[in-house]
């Protein structure tokens, strides 16, 4: 029996020490990184045919969250971790608003072993969906319904998914896992990211909603939301 709970202790530290040692090596990444990472994950998944995210949904979304690298670590216990970035639709509808800081949280529990480095993105798709992503935190498949989102250029607008899911996820996964669940991951606002990139206090909801100017540093990130549709006006 004491031998059964040193195991187990000794597996919780293992545990523990992946998750510490991923959550401080994110924290060391620059912003600027941050956001040129999201401005090609969205640019490489935006661009892969076939396989790709439909410029029809990123047509209709209210919101774009994209979370690069977003980390899974695991040995028995797992956890997700990662920061991003989201942009909303200006109130005139041209072009998205000014990018707010997002942490991506969550846990997990069974028999995994292993890691990966995963680049999520998330189309808000109504105004349900956009009221949870300015609260100060929800989950995934709890307070907002998420579903897998339709692949390909040719996808159809009128799928199941679209109409039933608040957010719709895409991933492109690298390292062990074959792929990334975000069922009960915890979305919040990054306060500290805000307030670096503005110079002082603000919130998602002030950022998202209200007339920020986008800083320069993000400025490879709002040409990859306004790509395409730049593209289909020449």
């Amino acid at each position: 029996m004491r031998g059964n709970v040193k195991h187990s202790v000794c597996i919780l530290v293992i545990a523990g020490c992946i998750s510490t040692a991923g959550f401080a090596a994110d924290r060391e990444v620059k912003i600027d990184d941050r956001l040129d990472a999201s401005a090609d994950a969205l640019t490489d998944m935006m661009r892969a045919a076939d396989k790709g995210i439909p410029q029809d949904l990123i047509d209709k979304a209210n919101c774009v969250v994209v979370v690069p690298g977003m980390k899974k670590a695991g040995f028995i216990f797992g956890a997700k971790y990662g920061r991003g970035f989201a942009v909303c639709r200006r109130h005139d509808g041209v072009g998205w608003s000014a990018p707010a800081g997002m942490r991506a949280e969550g846990g997990s529990f069974g028999f995994q072993i292993g890691a990966s480095d995963t680049d999520v993105v998330l189309l808000v798709m109504n105004d349900r969906g956009m009221k949870h992503l300015l609260s100060d935190k929800f989950t995934l498949g709890g307070e907002a319904t998420v579903a897998a989102g339709p692949l390909g250029r040719d996808a159809s607008a009128q799928t199941d998914a679209m109409m039933h899911a608040e957010m719709l996820s895409y991933s492109r996964a690298r390292g062990l896992f074959a792929g990334i669940s975000l069922e009960g991951a915890t979305l919040r606002p990054d306060e500290e990211t805000n307030r670096e990139l503005y110079g002082h206090e603000a919130t998602n909801r002030e950022i998202l909603t209200g007339d920020f100017k986008t800083p320069p540093v993000a400025a490879k990130f709002e040409r990859a939301l306004n790509r395409d549709s730049t593209e289909r006006r020449r």
